[in-house]
Order: structure tokens, then sequence, then C-alpha cells
């Protein structure tokens, strides 16, 4: 046998799509340059307004309560007349200051969220735009292996998880290690001293944490597996779910639902307990050391020039740090899951995909139809068990022929491999005389029509049912139905042409569906037609 792809085909290269990586999202998102700038520098503004606000009251304190006047009381006095003068004022006056800086931090905070949402949407979208196009590439063989569910599972969930770490997880990250950074500058010209300690034990307490956080992703990872073998799960049974209840078998099929479910169910009672468990104890690592820092603050007092005000301020700051330093913690968990999220989408890469053949003739041109060859065909799914082998097959323009033998026999294949949806491990298929590696899958589909014995039905109306989406007259609908003997059928229908079939066209019996097919076959105006028992349910 011989492969006639190596010198006459143009394929996409699985190489040259290696997948999605972490620095390729960062290009993507430079698109967004705009967006990406405003929400840093809202960030940055933010963060200088937030930082002071633990400082304000504490520094009461010592200016009003303990009758230090400084900075506050001097800055209250010069703003205000004199007669309005007194602790009242400073301790009022800075309170209604608090409120203004919290309430402009929170509108800042939501502007900044909003300008990460617009990036990771777009990123997001992107990705998804270019997924769905290369499943249009994929070959069909692999597509069928691939089965819907862990498909509907890639472009959803996992995309989904990506775009939360992107757009909620990555804002809040930058707004915490700007505040991060700005409570250390605060706390270094309070007392440069007990700044170091805090901002030295810090990064132990993140470290411990990110420990803990690599025992997790495995666990997330197996929750993530879990949930797309539900979903393929799912899927199959509901597709399926009218024979499987003709044959009484919902209990079954149900039950290895269920048993999915039960699979969720179990990864995700361990991550879940187990993720929270380390959170749990990463907080409890901080809270330790905010225990430790309360014990020198109140030491500093008592052996330094630190005041009881700059202690509060530093016991404010303590607990004020507790959310930034949590985010930064628990970024780990949510690029663990992105992370996971993103190796499973890029399998969609590892697909093998359908040639590409360059467009060079168009044997259907001016051509009511055409003559097909078929010369030495082989295929098989395993390159052991051969479907077909060395068939061949001359069938003049305008001939009927009927392909008759035992089912398994390869009639079915045999058609897949006339429409491009399976490539033959060797031979090759002519139409007028053409090669079809000199004509392309794009021009042989849109000529060569089959109808199938089950002919695909979609959930909406039965005009985008016969046309495919293709702008066509009502008047050639008609026509066409009228060929197919359905007129008489939809013309008791309500909404007409616009009726809803339903899901995989249930609103219609098999016959029906079957004429439908017979309809969009006219319509399209092939110069072949390949019937697959498609005609199997009609009376008539």
């Amino acid at each position: 046998m011989f492969n006639f792809f190596s010198n006459s085909v143009t394929t996409t290269s699985n190489q040259a799509e290696v997948g999605y990586h972490w620095s390729k999202i960062i290009t993507l998102a430079r698109q967004h340059r705009r967006e990406i700038i405003w929400a840093n520098g809202i960030a940055l503004v933010a963060t200088v307004i937030s930082v002071p606000i633990p400082l304000l009251m504490p520094l009461l304190v010592d200016e009003v309560l303990l009758n230090k006047p400084a900075t506050l009381v001097n800055t209250v006095y010069y703003l205000f007349p004199q007669s309005w003068q007194g602790p009242i004022l400073v301790i009022t006056a800075i309170t209604v200051f608090t409120i203004v800086l919290r309430l402009l931090s929170l509108g800042l905070g939501v502007w900044q969220t909003k300008q990460f949402t617009v990036v990771s949407k777009n990123v997001i979208y992107q990705i998804r735009q270019h997924l769905i196009q290369r499943l249009q590439r994929v070959s069909m063989a692999e597509y069928e292996t691939l089965g819907s569910g862990q498909v509907i599972s890639h472009l959803v969930t996992d995309l989904d998880t990506i775009d939360q770490f992107i757009g909620a997880t990555l804002s809040r990250f930058l707004i915490a290690v700007l505040s991060l950074l700005g409570i250390a500058a605060a706390l270094l010209w309070m007392h440069w001293q007990l700044a170091l300690i805090i901002i030295l034990i810090n990064p132990l307490v993140i470290y411990l944490t990110t420990v803990l956080g690599r025992n997790v992703k495995e666990l997330k990872k197996a929750e993530n597996a879990a949930y797309s073998q539900f979903q393929q799960t799912l899927t199959e049974t509901l597709e399926a779910i009218q024979q499987i209840r003709a044959y009484n078998r919902e209990q079954y099929y149900l039950g290895r639902v269920i048993d999915s479910a039960n699979a969720i169910k179990n990864h995700a009672i361990a991550y879940t307990w187990k993720s929270d468990a380390a959170n749990r104890l990463s907080f409890s690592v901080f809270l330790f050391g905010v225990e430790i820092f309360r014990a020198l603050s109140m030491m500093m007092v008592a052996f330094s020039d630190l005041s009881i005000g700059e202690m509060l301020a530093v016991f404010s700051y303590l607990w004020v740090m507790m959310a930034p330093l949590q985010e930064v913690i628990t970024i780990q968990y949510s690029y663990h899951s992105a992370k996971a999220a993103l190796q499973r989408i890029n399998q969609l890469f590892t697909l093998a995909e359908e040639p590409v053949y360059p467009h060079l003739q168009n044997p259907f041109q001016h051509h009511s139809t055409v003559a097909i060859r078929l010369e030495n065909i082989c295929f098989s799914y395993n390159k052991t068990d051969w479907i077909l082998d060395q068939v061949s097959l001359d069938i003049p323009a305008g001939e009927t022929v009927a392909l008759v033998g035992a089912s398994g026999g390869g009639k079915t294949t045999l058609v897949q491999i006339l429409l491009g949806l399976y490539v033959p491990n060797a031979g090759t298929i002519y139409f007028n005389g053409v090669p079809i590696h000199q004509i392309g899958m794009e021009v042989v589909r849109e000529h060569v029509i089959t109808v199938l014995q089950q002919p695909a039905m979609f959930n909406d109306s039965l005009r985008m049912n016969l046309t495919l989406g293709r702008d066509l007259p009502d008047a050639q609908l008609w026509q066409a139905l009228d060929i197919a003997q359905l007129t008489d059928t939809v013309m008791t229908m309500s909404e007409g042409l616009d009726t809803v079939l339903g899901q995989r066209g249930v609103r219609l019996s098999g016959g029906q569906r079957q004429r439908v097919a017979v309809a969009r076959m006219i319509l399209a105006n092939p110069q072949v037609v390949i019937l697959d028992e498609a005609t199997s349910a009609l009376d008539t």
C-alpha cells in the first residue's frame, strides 16, 4: 500500500499550534493595553488612598486622648474656625475623612475589577473562538473518540476556571501586593526596627503556605477530571434517552451517571476539606505571627520611643494586612486550578487534523453531475483490521449505484471517506478524473451531499433545519418540501416554516425527519447524492 498524502497534501502542523501557555495568554492580554494601564493606575491610586486609613484613628489616641497635638490636630485646626476647635471637631473630622477615603477606595476597587474583567473576558473569548475554529479542522475519527462531553468540558468549565483566575484573582492580587508594599512603607516610617521584623517573617509564612498548596493541586486535578467524565456520561445518556427508555435500560444508564456524580462528590469532598484545612493552617500560621508582632509592639512601647497610638496603628496594620496577605496566599490555589485547566485545554491541540487540500481544480463547476472513481482505497481505525482493503470503484456521471452488503461491511465508512470525514490510509478518490487532493474538502462537501438514516436535527426552526444558515427564499423552501412530500405536514404547523422542531427534531416522526433531510439535500443542489438508508422510516 502507498500513502498518497506524502507529496500532495498540505496539513496544518500540530507543532505550529502547541497550545496555550501563560506567555501566550499574556501576549493576548497585551492587546488590551489601555484597560491594563487603567487597571494598574487605578490600583496604585486605590493603594495610596487606602494605606493611610489604619493610621489615622490610632494616632488620635496620642494627639487627642493623650493630649499630644501634632500633625492631625494642627491640620484640622488650620482648616476650621477657632470657635469650632476641640476634641470633638478633630475626632469628627478624621472620622468623616476616613469614611470618604474608604468610599473612594471601594469605588476604585470596583473600577479596577471592571478593567481586568474586560481584559479577561476578551482573552477567554479569543481562546474559545480559536478552539472552536480548530475543532472545525480536527479529524472526525479523533473527535468521535474524544466525545462531545469532553469538548464541552474544555470549552466551558476549563475556560471559566482560567477566566476566574485572570479576571478576579489577578485583579485582587495586584491590589494585595500594592497594599502590602504600602503597609510595609507605613510601618517603616513609624518604627523601622519593628517593620523589618514583620517584613522578614512574612515571606516565611507565604513559603509555608505554598508548600501546603502544592499538595492540594493534585486533588483539584482529580476533581476536574471527574467533572469531565460526568459531563461525557451525562451527554451520551441524554442524547440516547429515547432509545434507552424504549429498551427499559434507564436504571442502568442513569445509574452510570449517578456513579459519575458520586465520583465528583468524593473528589470534591477530598479537595474541599483538604484545601480548607490548608487555608486554615496557612491563616493560623499568619495569626501566630500577628500575636508575636503584637507582643513585640508592646515591648517597643515599653523599651523604645514607639507611642501607644503608633502601637495601635501597628495593630490596625496587622489586621488590615490579613486580607491582602490571604489573597497572596490563596492565589496559588487559583493558579494551580487554572494551570490544570490549561493543560486539559491543550489536549485539543494533540488531536490529529484532517488534511487541507489546495483548491487547484473544481470538477463540479458547470456540471450537473460528475463521475466518481475510487482507486485502491484502504482504511482501518487501528492500522490492523482493515475495514476497506484495496477497494476500487468506477461510477460514470449520472449513474445510480446501490451498495449492498452485510452490516459492518464498510458501506457507511465508504460514505464518510467520499465526504472526506475519514481519511483513507491509502488510495485516491477522483471526481471527474480530478484527485480529491487537488479539489479541497470544502468544495467536495459543497457538491456531494449525503442523507443519513438518522439525520441531524437542531433545536431550531424548520427553516433553519432546511437551510442550515443559508439565505434562501421561502418559495424555494416550499418547493423542496413539496418534492419531499412534506408540504401538507408543514401547513398544519401553527408557525409554519418558523416552527421550532425541538431537541433532535422531537416534534417530528422518524419518517418526517427523513423527509426534512431529503428537502435539505434538494436545497443544497448537489452534483452527487449519497443515500445511506435515508428512506428506511418512510411508508411511501
